[in-house]
């Protein structure tokens, strides 16, 4: 890696090649998502309903909605760890101000999860 000093903007690039970066800059912060425990402890649990979903025989539109619910939770904690982690660049000491930041991230995360697991507990228990 480059040291940090070194290291310029680049201007973006247009057509084609801009999408091909921006790809890449997605990849990138899948990866860094991945160093977050909560954002593989969702994975898991990924796996886990699809498991059930087989076991059940969930429907075809169960399969999509909860494609559908997986990926806005790991969208909210994408952006619940950019929100930490500019809060810990810009707000390094403890503040009331970072501490509710932080806070609210966390509560879209938990929120979502809630969604989801709710639609999950209905999907297994036969209810839709």
């Amino acid at each position: 890696m480059p040291d940090p000093e070194q290291r310029r903007v680049v201007s973006p690039r247009g057509g084609l090649l801009h999408v091909i970066d921006a790809a890449g800059y997605s990849l990138a912060g899948l990866r860094r998502l991945l160093n977050e425990t909560a954002a593989r402890l969702e994975l898991l649990g990924i796996c886990a309903v699809a498991l059930a979903f087989l076991w059940r025989g969930a429907a075809l539109w169960h399969w999509a909605a909860f494609a559908g619910l997986a990926a806005l939770v790991l969208t909210v904690e994408a952006l619940n760890t950019a929100v930490e982690v500019l809060v810990d660049h810009v707000s390094p000491g403890w503040s009331q101000m970072a501490k509710d930041a932080k806070d609210l991230g966390s509560l879209a995360v938990g929120l979502m999860l809630t969604i989801t697991a709710g639609f999950v507990a209905l999907v297994v228990a036969g209810l839709i």
